[in-house]
């Protein structure tokens, strides 16, 4: 347990998530606990904050540690200081680097791709990440390519006028050991799904409404797992866009296939009636135990039959979405992975870093799975990014997540023209972004003012049915701006 006693600091969450990078799974508390390992304290003193770490072994003396940092005219440029001068610290006390080092946030290239836009160069971007935010050269690297890609993708996007539509589908066959995404069973709706289709149907309708005369450049249909869905309520869906929205000036139609136990030939068929340009299919590894250890509840056989099956279809853009770090998985595990994935040379690649979500079975129910030895190491990372490369593809968007396994990151990788615009959409969030179902965000972009709304839908889908009249009220409102 870590306890954060703040006093006039304004930065309890960029101190916490620092706390959590070096301290993986502890609890905090923000009030005096005699059982904490670490007391964090910090107040202001003039024109610095003066911090004090207390650290609390099970047996011996208690050792103390007191630093400040500079309080600026800048509330960046203070938050920095203080990041740093903690960074310092927790990383002598624990003989370790940080390979992203003081960054907590989840859009590490929002400050390369900003720095871009500003006419900075790319060698002096990584050197100011290096220097400002002791960023390790290789995830600097990694950042400053990804925001150049990113940069290209955007600049042929109409971000003033031009608009994006999410469709989530919170259904999933079952939910995996790791998984905190908002799912419910699928066969629990299965008698109901008319109730979800008929609501989800009249939003997607008073959205078309709402953004008649604009262009919508990218669709993601994702979730859960929408071919979670039988074939009828995919068509009945996909039918509803295009009866309510100008599709001419669309770039990009992605369905998320995910599961490969989901995936049917006349599912894929109706997917190619309905012109998707993009799917994914997902198996997270090519290590049967590890499948059967997660719940997920398809073979490798059946992963590497319904990826040719897609390819025979003539899907020609398939995403494969993997997991680095699952539960007993050695280096040799991944090496074998990838190369599995290789022998299929997909279009588009993303690697995962584990994160175990607070919701998941993996965190709430750890004494079910104490022999399960989860662990993630750069060597790890490196080798899945060798084989990217060995594939011919190209970091395109990359995000970090809480509780990373080894405060690594994922990244989408990908060949030249096979971007997934929506990822790069929603990792810059650059252009408005309209979310119909349940579950789902609508984030409203403002450039002149340079800031984002968000409005959201509940996520039950029987609440989603019971209050979507209140909700649609609430898009109305904030599209009208």
């Amino acid at each position: 347990m870590i306890a954060i006693l703040l006093k006039d600091v304004p930065f309890e969450q960029d101190i916490r998530e620092l706390f959590m990078a070096f301290y993986p799974g502890e609890k905090y508390v923000y009030e005096p606990d005699k059982d904490a390992m670490i007391v964090f304290s910090a107040g202001a003193e003039g024109n610095e904050y003066a911090m004090r770490m207390e650290f609390k072994p099970g047996a011996g003396k208690c050792r103390e540690i007191r630093f400040s940092s500079e309080i600026t005219d800048s509330r960046s440029g203070t938050k920095n200081k203080l990041k740093r001068a903690l960074y310092v610290r927790l990383a002598k006390e624990n003989g370790r680097e940080l390979p992203w080092g003081t960054l907590t946030g989840i859009r590490p290239t929002k400050l390369a791709l900003s720095d871009l836009e500003k006419g900075e160069t790319p060698d002096g971007i990584k050197s100011k990440m290096e220097d400002l935010y002791f960023m390790s050269r290789t995830k600097a690297d990694l950042c400053v390519r990804t925001a150049l890609h990113e940069k290209r993708v955007l600049d042929k996007m109409n971000l003033c006028n031009g608009w994006s539509l999410y469709i989530g589908i919170p259904f999933c066959p079952t939910t995996c050991l790791y998984c905190s995404f908002t799912s419910y069973p699928i066969s629990k709706w299965k008698k109901h799904m008319d109730l979800y289709l008929s609501a989800l149907c009249r939003e997607l309708s008073e959205v078309g409404k709402l953004q008649t005369g604009k262009k919508l450049e990218t669709v993601y249909m994702g979730g859960g797992t929408p071919t979670s869905l039988e074939p009828e309520n995919l068509d009945c869906i996909l039918s509803c866009v295009e009866e309510n929205f100008d599709l001419s000036g669309l770039m990009e139609y992605t369905v998320e296939a995910g599961r490969p136990d989901s995936i049917t030939e006349e599912k894929l068929r109706v997917l190619q009636k309905h012109h998707i340009t993009r799917i994914s299919i997902n198996p997270q590894t090519l290590k049967q135990e590890t499948l059967d250890i997660i719940g997920r509840h398809h073979t490798v056989e059946m992963f590497l039959d319904k990826f040719k099956l897609a390819r025979s279809l003539g899907f020609d853009n398939i995403n494969t979405d993997l997991i680095a770090g699952l539960p007993n998985e050695t280096i040799d595990d991944i090496r074998r992975t990838m190369e599995g994935i290789q022998s299929l040379a997909p279009d588009d690649v993303t690697v995962h870093s584990l994160a175990v979500k607070r919701a998941s079975r993996l965190n709430t129910k750890k004494e079910d799975y104490a022999d399960l030895k989860c662990s993630l190491t750069s060597d790890m990372i490196d080798l899945t990014a060798e084989y990217a490369v060995a594939m011919g593809l190209e970091p395109y968007y990359l995000y970090r997540q809480k509780n990373m396994a080894g405060n690594f990151e994922n990244v989408g990788y990908c060949r030249p023209g096979k971007e997934g615009l929506y990822n790069v959409l929603i990792m810059e969030e650059k252009q408005t972004i309209i979310g119909c179902g349940a579950g789902t965000t609508t984030r409203a972009v403002y450039p002149e003012e340079n800031r984002l709304e968000r409005v959201e839908n509940v996520k039950d889908p029987a609440l989603y049915i019971e209050r979507l009249d209140e909700m649609m009220e609430r898009k109305r409102k904030m599209l009208a701006k």
